[in-house]
């Protein structure tokens, strides 16, 4: 138990907390740049390799483009359906395998960025799709290229809904960071186990979920905000 009347013990709450909260963002940050770059080509790649799709007539056969497509589908529905928990647990040796340890902030970038890959994927799969297909024809009409049409028009025109998926994402990632301290993974979610519920501890439990919450509702303020700023629709 811990004793409330300790002097100390406000002190020592603060010194846990802030490292905790370092540890949060280190491994959220990490896992965000990783699910951004894959999954923005996945989700990218998702809608342009279906039939009829901007990339799909240079693979020398149409079969191999839908091939592809199946394939990034299925491996994208799978990352979807797994619970987190399970998943931590069956990436265990592969956490091992890549960083040494399955245990620490850094262990845990790898379940993060599974899990926020095919999340991620999906929103910008959904982002694409709602270009209006009329700008895509307009660019094809003037003779832009293959990669002029992906980057000038598709994510272009799609990075205000990018950045509201954006802002989703990292609430998600910092959702699934809790849940990875709960088996060693560091950060917060640590915190709350270690001294909250294994020590019956209210006040570090509280300044926990106060502190997630106050990082949640400024993230999803400033992409929501920046979203409404790049529209110009």
């Amino acid at each position: 138990m811990i004793d409330r009347n300790d002097p100390e013990f406000w002190s020592d709450m603060a010194d846990v907390v802030l490292k905790a909260t370092g540890q949060t963002f280190y491994m959220v940050l990490m896992a965000l740049l990783i699910t951004v770059v894959v999954g923005l080509a996945v989700g990218v790649l998702l809608v342009t390799t279906e039939p009829g799709g901007l990339l799909a007539k240079p693979f020398r056969s149409r079969r191999l483009g839908v091939v592809i497509n199946r394939v990034l589908e299925l491996i994208t529905n799978l990352g979807r359906s797994v619970p987190f928990i399970i998943l931590m647990i069956l990436l265990i040796p592969v956490t091992r395998f890549l960083v040494g340890s399955f245990i620490g902030p850094t262990a845990a970038i790898v379940p993060l960025s599974v899990a926020g890959i095919p999340f991620f994927a999906r929103l910008v799969e959904i982002a694409i799709r709602e270009v209006p297909a009329g700008v895509v024809e307009a660019a094809e009409s003037l003779g832009a290229s293959r990669w002029t049409i992906l980057t000038k028009v598709l994510i272009a025109e799609s990075v205000p809904a990018l950045m509201l998926g954006l802002s989703t994402t990292v609430v998600s990632l910092i959702a699934y960071s809790a849940m990875v301290g709960t088996v060693g993974g560091g950060g917060l979610g640590d915190v709350a186990y270690r001294y909250g519920f294994q020590r019956y501890s209210l006040e570090y439990m509280l300044v926990v979920v106060a502190i997630l919450v106050i990082v949640v509702q400024i993230l999803q303020s400033l992409g929501n905000r920046v979203a409404r700023r790049l529209s110009h629709r």
